[in-house]
């Protein structure tokens, strides 16, 4: 089977990861890094073993000996760069959010299932196998019908240091700025722990109201370019198709959570509890016999594919892998209807 030659598109922090994650696996070469800042490309290149680097695009496209990419480009750079990928034949794995607007996620939806082309969005937390083993509870019937759900994702990075300066470094300094093409927690990663909890919960959201809430960070809440316009912490009610009620918060202000995502899943016969931090995650149940006295016991689970040996491996047998763009595109109409709700104050159908 021929190598699937694999082009980076953005070379910032978490291109790193990506290449480091599809260096591993056998059977992917990874032939070119893309950055509009030639510096940062070339280095980046050196870094990961990667033979040819380009500045544009349009570059790329001309040259075009490359099979798939990953793009990792800015939020707001993943709709237009992603197109012409689609449209060349290029399969496409593309961080989160898809787009920044549920419009454009689904033009890249439509665009990337009418070329027939492999279409991943990286979910990372789909990594975490403990929350696969849930799903499979839950799907088996384990917990009986599932009635309240909760989750959430907290960060500290707004009174933290732990992953560096926000105050100080654009790399965080966007994420607080809508003009520079951020939606605030709800659009980084509300789109995390919407999926987290349905993925989980083995369910989809049906309704739902949400608050939005931009705290006073710096004088004017503005440094430099930069309006600290963006919202900071989210929560949300939701009823999901299975007819559970449910609550869904995030927020960057959780001192003491450095980046935590947590499910709780309660059904008619049992609950779940799914628990990811980046040094351990754990997956704790109440079952049987121990729902009458609310006794929680630690399920062992099994390693699991990645995202990035998932998609490969779809390309390579030339068959569609989930989370794709769609699933991206319907979550992300989820987060615009938040920020309607907001505004309008009341409670809107997915």
């Amino acid at each position: 089977m021929a190598p699937v030659r694999l082009l980076v598109l953005g070379t910032g922090g978490m291109a790193n990861t990506h290449a480091m994650n599809f260096a591993t696996i056998p059977d992917v070469e990874l032939v070119a890094a893309v950055d509009v800042d030639l510096a940062k490309a070339r280095a980046f290149a050196a870094r990961h073993d990667i033979p040819n680097t380009f500045t544009s695009l349009d570059e790329v496209l001309a040259w075009g000996e490359f099979d798939a990419v990953t793009n990792v480009t800015p939020d707001r750079a993943h709709h237009p760069t992603t197109l012409p990928l689609i449209a060349a034949g290029k399969h496409v794995m593309c961080e989160k959010p898809l787009a920044e607007t549920y419009g454009k996620a689904d033009e890249m939806a439509t665009a990337a299932e009418r070329a027939g082309i492999v279409n991943v969005v990286n979910l990372t937390y789909r990594n975490v196998a403990q929350v696969q083993k849930a799903r499979q509870m839950v799907l088996a019937g384990e917990i009986g019908k599932v009635r309240h759900i909760e989750a959430s994702y907290l960060q500290s990075w707004l009174v933290s240091k732990a992953w560096g300066d926000w105050s100080t470094e654009s790399q965080w300094l966007w994420r607080l700025s809508t003009k520079h093409g951020s939606n605030g927690v709800l659009g980084d990663v509300g789109i995390h722990i919407l999926d987290f909890a349905g993925y989980g919960a083995a369910t989809d959201i049906d309704h739902i109201f949400a608050r939005l809430k931009t705290f006073e960070k710096a004088p004017g809440n503005r440094i430099g370019e930069y309006d600290l316009d963006a919202n900071d912490s989210f929560t949300m009610t939701a009823e999901f198709t299975n007819g559970a009620m449910g609550v869904i918060h995030a927020s960057r202000w959780a001192t003491g959570h450095l980046n935590e995502l947590r499910l709780r899943v309660h059904g008619d016969k049992g609950a779940l509890e799914v628990i990811h931090r980046p040094d351990r995650s754990v997956l704790r149940a109440c079952l049987q016999e121990d729902v009458e006295l609310a006794v929680w016991k630690e399920i062992e689970v099994d390693p699991v594919a990645t995202n990035y040996q998932k998609f490969i491996a779809a390309i390579q047998e030339g068959r569609g892998q989930e989370p794709n763009f769609r699933h991206a595109a319907n979550l992300q109409k989820i987060l615009d209807l938040a920020m309607v709700t907001e505004l309008e104050r009341r409670e809107l159908t997915v």
